[in-house]
């Protein structure tokens, strides 16, 4: 027996059995690897990524405050002309629109013959009562002077009679004075100085009282542009700001003044009405343009953050801000009003907080975020864009520095 043992381990193991145990062996190996390998890959793929947004770093200083507003020319008094008399038949139309005219100076003419007539019929009525009056004026003056010569019923008559043709004869003056207005009348004339702005009469037309006016004027040339506000931006407006008007289709823009605020808030839209004053000189400033205002309302201390920088909730206005230590900090802001480059935020900031520029809605407060490169500084103007877990979402927006 125990030569059989010590044969047994005295014999050498064969090749094949070698093979197959390395073979094993590597094959273990290698499925260890890839199971470790796969392990770390899933470990990998379950750690978060931070979000990456942009932020901007406004600068805290002055701010010129602006309320802009919409509305159209017009005259500061638009003044209607019409027939003033019993009207008539359009017979001349001597001015036309554009027309600089003076008052007084005639803008119309009627067709004079019936006023004229009239006019004849009550001198010649005036002529002849005068004269009967003439008359029993000298009778009265006879009996008064020899006054024992006439009874008393006949002194009486003749007194009676020269007062009633001398009221007879003023009758008939006033009815000569009113024939003359008449006549007067079938002339339309410029109540004032202006520039007549429209023009309804034709030759041949006939003008009767309470009809279309024939001409609307511009009392004086005074033009106006009549805008209407927002109320929350009424108080900040006031008479003899200065109000930069652009017109479509004008290059160049117009210099005016508010003259007069609304003094009322209309109840449906919640808005004021405001009236700048125009050059009148300028022959682009058309009533019935349309046309925009900037009325510089003074400065105000501040910073301005793109309009999708200040969010708002039930607890008011926000913004995010990115702390020293890269998590999302909410910090509650005052706007004070709405810039073409942004709103002006008044209080709230100090003007060094990175403030999270886009898509801070879809972020948490003390979330931990990573900060892109290029960030906007100063106010000044850039591409303002928000990134979250890869998916890129981004609006353009431009701030200018206070």
């Amino acid at each position: 027996m125990n030569d059989k043992i010590r044969g047994w381990r005295s014999r050498k193991p064969s090749r094949g059995l070698l093979a197959g145990i390395a073979a094993g062996v590597i094959l273990a190996v290698g499925i260890g690897w890839r199971v470790s390998h796969s392990s770390r890959a899933s470990a990998g793929k379950d750690v978060a990524v931070p979000p990456l947004v942009t932020v901007v770093v406004p600068a805290l200083g002055n701010v010129t405050s602006t309320v802009s507003l919409t509305g159209q020319i017009s005259a500061q008094n638009d003044m209607p002309i019409g027939v003033e008399g019993d009207g008539g038949r359009v017979a001349a139309v001597l001015v036309e629109p554009g027309d600089h005219v003076r008052r007084g100076q005639v803008l119309a003419r009627l067709n004079p013959f019936t006023a004229q007539s009239q006019v004849e019929g009550a001198e010649a009525t005036l002529d002849e009562l005068q004269a009967s009056a003439a008359a029993a004026q000298a009778e009265y003056a006879r009996a008064e002077g020899a006054r024992d010569s006439f009874s008393a019923e006949e002194f009486e008559r003749r007194r009676t009679a020269a007062l009633t043709a001398r009221a007879k004869a003023k009758a008939a003056e006033a009815q000569l004075a009113e024939a003359h207005t008449r006549w007067q009348r079938t002339t339309v004339v410029a109540p004032s100085d202006g520039i007549v702005l429209t023009r309804a009469a034709e030759v041949g037309q006939v003008a009767l009282p309470g009809a279309a006016p024939l001409f609307r004027l511009a009392k004086g040339g005074e033009i106006e542009m009549r805008g209407q506000v927002a109320e929350q931006d009424m108080p900040r407006l006031k008479v003899g700001q200065q109000a930069i008007v652009r017109l479509e289709g004008v290059a160049q823009p117009f210099t005016g003044r508010v003259w007069q605020i609304g003094a009322v808030i209309d109840t449906v839209t919640r808005q004021g009405s405001v009236r700048i004053s125009l050059p009148a000189a300028d022959q682009n400033l058309r009533p019935g343009a349309f046309a925009r205002a900037d009325i510089q309302a003074g400065a105000t201390m501040g910073v301005l953050l793109p309009q999708t920088a200040v969010l708002s909730d039930e607890q008011g206005n926000y913004a995010l801000i990115v702390g020293a230590d890269d998590k999302i900090e909410r910090r509650g802001v005052t706007v004070a009003g709405a810039h073409s480059e942004g709103l002006l935020v008044s209080s709230g900031l100090t003007g060094n907080e990175r403030v999270v520029a886009i898509a801070g809605a879809f972020l948490r407060t003390g979330e931990a975020v990573q900060v892109a490169p290029g960030t906007v500084a100063g106010g000044g103007g850039g591409d303002v864009t928000g990134k979250r877990n890869g998916a890129a979402s981004g609006a353009n927006a431009v701030v200018s520095a206070p």
